[in-house]
């Protein structure tokens, strides 16, 4: 059989703000180890027979940080498909469907969020190994986690006959997240699941139901494969076609539709990591039930998560709480009110306010920036070029701007010069000129700019040649 990972990468992670952001979301984040959520997802299933590369559907934006991260592994994907903007989950499975449709006649596909956790995967392969047998019967598979808790943050899949010579179940109905009296009930039945919005099916029988029940997905979707262009690993789709898709989720266009749907137990441990209460609930506690990430110093503090990035983070007779510090923003929680965490990233997006949308620490496709300190009509940042890796050839209308390198070798760009900087050593680019940075050496690159002018906002950006195809 051949199973082909498709792994969603979309959403923001606004309940997991600080430290969650747009422009730098959940699953990109290492927050139980050494490696992403994406990166323990595009593993996963390495042990799974007949497992082909794993596909991607990502937001523009987080394309270079995708490939960055699958590279990191070892691996290459299949693609990374690029979604112009979210249309929800079923528009983005419909492409990577029709892609996977063109590569191998029998793909199956197993869909899976980037940010969720699983630590057995052995398990986890055997599951999706029993639901791809049904799936080669051309039921479309869902899988539902074995409910141990009465679960109001996750809705339910109640499950309906057996299926014949298998370990699934006709799906009766999907329920909605409920009240915690309702979901009580569903435990004590032992007949629902939570919904882990985990599919198995093949990619032709996905394009046969949502062209019954969506069909004008499907011809967006067509329209936006039909005139998508291949750019190294990425796939673009064409945007007008696919923003005239209606915007819908696998649940809502098909599975609470269709007759083939089917549903698997999943009986091992699993979280979507979908609010810090989460990640408290699913990682390793000292004796007075805390988790400490970081500098982290209590005092009769209990039952509550810590998490300092760059200061010393001391906590006195707290308990039951979220603490949450980065270099630009802290969050205090009551822990029974971490859903409500979103409301802030709320407050701050009809503020107009950067936090909700870029660290401090902002990643590029040739290094990262990070802002130091900043007036009226100056700037300083802190840039780090990675090894061979160069900026766009570029000018600013507005911003004069001055470079000192701290460590590395720096090739610049400046008018008509090309020039050779080393530590210590500095240049200054006028307004209107056009000029470049790159790293020739074989270390990252750091360099000191300081910035100069009217107006110092990154759009404030003319690009002539780019190695990154960011021109538009």
């Amino acid at each position: 059989m051949n199973f082909y990972p498709v792994i969603l990468t979309g959403g923001a992670g606004s309940r997991l703000w600080p430290v969650s952001r747009e422009f730098y979301p959940k699953p990109l984040l290492p927050i139980f180890g050494e490696r992403t959520l994406l990166q323990d997802t595009a593993i996963r299933l390495d042990s799974l027979e007949g497992i082909h590369r794993p596909l991607f559907v990502c937001n523009e934006e987080h394309r270079f940080l995708v490939a960055e991260q699958v590279r990191g592994l070892g691996k290459e994907p299949e693609a990374i498909m690029l979604e112009p903007e979210g249309r929800n989950t079923a528009p983005a499975l419909t492409v990577a469907a029709l892609y996977l449709a063109e590569q191998a006649a029998d793909a199956t596909m197993v869909v899976m969020a980037a940010d969720h956790v699983i630590p057995d995967a052995a398990l986890f392969s055997e599951t999706v190994a029993e639901a791809g047998k049904l799936a080669e019967q051309g039921y479309l598979v869902t899988f539902g986690v074995v409910a141990n808790k009465p679960e109001t943050g996750y809705g339910y899949i109640q499950r309906g006959d057996a299926i014949e010579g298998s370990a699934g179940y006709q799906v009766n109905c999907f329920v909605e997240k409920p009240d915690a009296a309702t979901a009580q009930e569903y435990l004590d039945t032992g007949s629902y699941y939570w919904n882990s919005g985990i599919f198995v099916m093949r990619a032709d029988r996905w394009l046969e139901e949502i062209g019954k029940f969506q069909p004008e997905i499907l011809a967006a979707c067509r329209a936006a494969m039909a005139e998508s262009k291949r750019d190294s690993d990425f796939v673009r789709v064409d945007k007008m076609a696919f923003l005239s898709s209606p915007a819908d989720s696998i649940d809502y266009a098909v599975m609470e539709k269709t007759r083939q749907a089917a549903v698997v137990p999943m009986n091992a441990a699993w979280s979507d990591v979908g609010s810090w209460s989460s990640i408290w609930e699913v990682s390793e506690r000292d004796g007075q039930g805390n988790v400490c990430k970081g500098d982290v110093l209590t005092h009769e503090a209990s039952n509550s998560l810590f998490m300092a990035q760059n200061r010393c983070l001391a906590v006195v007779g707290l308990d039951n709480v979220i603490v949450v510090e980065t270099s630009d923003a802290v969050l205090v929680a009551d822990k029974s009110k971490c859903q409500d965490v979103k409301a802030i990233v709320g407050k701050l997006k009809d503020g107009d306010r950067e936090e909700y949308r870029f660290h401090s620490r902002v990643y590029r496709p040739w290094g990262d920036y990070e802002g130091i300190d900043e007036g009226g009509r100056y700037q300083v940042k802190r840039l780090t070029v990675k090894p061979g890796a160069k900026l766009s050839l570029q000018m600013h209308h507005h911003r004069a701007e001055h470079w000192i390198v701290v460590s590395g070798t720096a090739r610049v760009t400046r008018g008509e010069e090309v020039f050779m900087l080393s530590e210590n050593e500095s240049t200054y680019i006028p307004l209107g000129t056009t000029h470049r940075l790159e790293n020739p050496g074989t270390i990252p690159l750091e360099i000191i700019e300081v910035q100069s002018g009217s107006y110092l906002g990154e759009d404030d950006i003319v690009r002539f040649e780019d190695v990154y195809n960011r021109l538009g």
